[in-house]
């Protein structure tokens, strides 16, 4: 038996036995409350006959059996162990709302037009335009995804400054369209995170923040930089985990990256792929842990799961910030990515399965293991059917080949897909914040309903896989949306269209102006 096999099976043993511990915590006062009514049947009829005083009998019974202290010190133990188990319970936390960014009609940016910008900014050679283009070709993305006005300029200016003012706008954006939704004063804000994985300046984001809304000075603020596309879930988990801390607050979490300093301009083609895929956008989302807030929120947090692979060296160097020869930084993408990204996958939902999958498919899942592992069985892995206790699926919208593979390997639907398929054909990469604009679509599309549960997925350099499971609590009326309210308003009747696996780009369809 090797050390794979012996880590497979304690890792699934681990989890069904935490889930059969979890369970029957959840369901304790239920089982003690079904015991007393057993023990207490036999005096229940006593109490329940012509002209009995149930109280009477009641006191009589207690009193004939039990000494007074002994009754007083039972009444205590009862109601401390009452208290204590209230008080061991997690803090719901509820997402109020979400905004996520749209940048204006200027800053769209056609393929065309990204090819031609591209083309003229001087730097590539005619072999780094032509793999460029091609790989345009094959992204998913559509005609009207976002670039700044940084790298639409003539020539391009790539420096701090436009690459502030890029996040200056998705921030401010965002943070004052979930406020207005909301109807909350930023100084009722106890918890602040924002994520921003390739740029964090000094001062940081979060006193960016703190400066604009003048927020209370103590606000508990967190900035993560460096956390890659999945740092989102990162910073929903610890939000999750602060509002256990702090009681009766909102948390504010902010997602974005920046693509101003992190275009890249030399002729590497590892580095070169995250030019046809990362576009802008950003997203807020407001969480409470506030009870009077259940009523109005939209979503209640269930689960988050997180998978750190960077013990592995072949998962912590797939994805990496570097120089090329020529001094030009860049985010290079190894071909191990998709395989790395597998195994990430499959670390998580062993973690994910237990805690949402009905009982029949852990049993099939855990059988199978034990055979393949234990018994050497020639029998196929079986991968759990996640469609029977999850109803949507945000998967991080990283590109078209990890969407394929995911389809394929999680057995979705296209109609399961589509929230990520559009999401990266209208926005492109949006790194952590895709699958906010995501569960945008869900909403615009109508698809939320009351007790719906959306599974969200992220990837991330590191190699990070990590997951959120929400449960919505009031259907989501799409036709009650205002235009503002959600960034896929104007879109939503058009889509979804159909994506060719290669759309050739025309690049006589744009000119660069004179």
């Amino acid at each position: 038996m090797d050390r794979e096999l012996v880590r497979t099976v304690k890792l699934a043993t681990k989890n069904h036995a935490g889930v059969l511990c979890r369970r029957v915590v959840r369901h304790l006062p239920h089982i003690v409350a079904v015991t007393a009514l057993v023990v207490a049947a036999p005096r229940l009829s006593m109490m329940t006959a012509p002209g009995a005083s149930w109280v009477r009998v009641l006191w009589t019974e207690l009193a004939g059996e039990v000494s007074a202290p002994a009754l007083a010190v039972a009444c205590w133990l009862a109601a401390l162990a009452a208290y204590t188990y209230a008080a061991s319970r997690p803090q719901p936390v509820y997402l109020v709302d979400l905004a996520g960014y749209k940048a204006p009609v200027e800053h769209e940016a056609s393929r065309a037009k990204t090819i031609a910008h591209f083309s003229r900014c001087g730097r590539f050679s005619g072999e780094s335009m032509a793999f460029q283009k091609r790989m345009l070709e094959r992204s998913g993305l559509g005609e009207a995804t976002h670039f700044p006005t940084s790298l639409l300029s003539l020539p391009v200016d790539m420096c701090l400054c436009t690459a502030r003012d890029e996040s200056h706008a998705v921030i401010f954006g965002v943070v004052d369209e979930v406020l207005r939704k909301t109807a909350v004063a930023a100084s009722d804000v106890g918890v602040l995170i924002f994520n921003s994985s390739l740029l964090s300046p000094t001062p940081s984001f979060t006193s960016l923040i703190v400066n604009r809304y003048k927020m209370r000075p103590d606000v508990v603020s967190h900035n993560l930089s460096g956390m890659g596309c999945s740092a989102g879930i990162i910073a929903i988990d610890l939000a999750k985990r602060l509002l256990q801390v702090h009681e009766n607050t909102y948390a504010l979490v902010v997602s974005t990256e920046n693509i101003t300093l992190n275009a890249y301009m030399g002729n590497n083609r590892s580095m070169l792929v995250t030019n046809t895929l990362f576009r802008v956008g950003g997203a807020a989302i407001l969480l409470s842990n506030r009870r009077a807030d259940r009523r109005r929120a939209k979503y209640q947090l269930i689960h988050t799961v997180r998978t750190h692979r960077g013990a592995h060296d072949q998962s912590f160097g797939c994805v990496t910030q570097e120089e090329d020869d020529a001094g030009q930084v860049g985010v290079s993408l190894s071909k191990e990515l998709m395989v790395v990204a597998g195994e990430a996958l499959k670390t998580n939902i062993t973690t994910l399965g237990p805690l949402v999958l009905p009982m029949s498919e852990q049993l099939r899942f855990l059988a199978t293991v034990v055979l393949k592992k234990v018994f050497r069985a020639d029998v196929k892995a079986y991968l759990p059917d996640f469609k029977l206790a999850l109803d949507h699926f945000c998967i991080h919208a990283g590109g078209r080949g990890v969407l394929d593979e995911l389809e394929k390997s999680l057995k979705l639907s296209p109609w399961d897909m589509e929230p990520s398929r559009m999401t990266l054909y209208r926005f492109g990469n949006t790194s952590s914040s895709s699958l906010w604009y995501e569960l945008a679509y869900c909403e615009a599309k109508g698809r939320i309903r009351k007790g719906d549960r959306v599974w969200q997925i992220a990837f991330g350099s590191g190699f990070k896989c990590n997951s959120a499971v929400w449960k919505a609590l009031r259907p989501i009326d799409a036709a009650a949306i205002a235009a503002g309210d959600n960034p896929w308003m104007k879109d939503v009747d058009v889509l979804p269209v159909d994506v060719p696996k290669v759309v050739l780009i025309d690049e006589s369809s744009y000119q660069l102006p004179n």
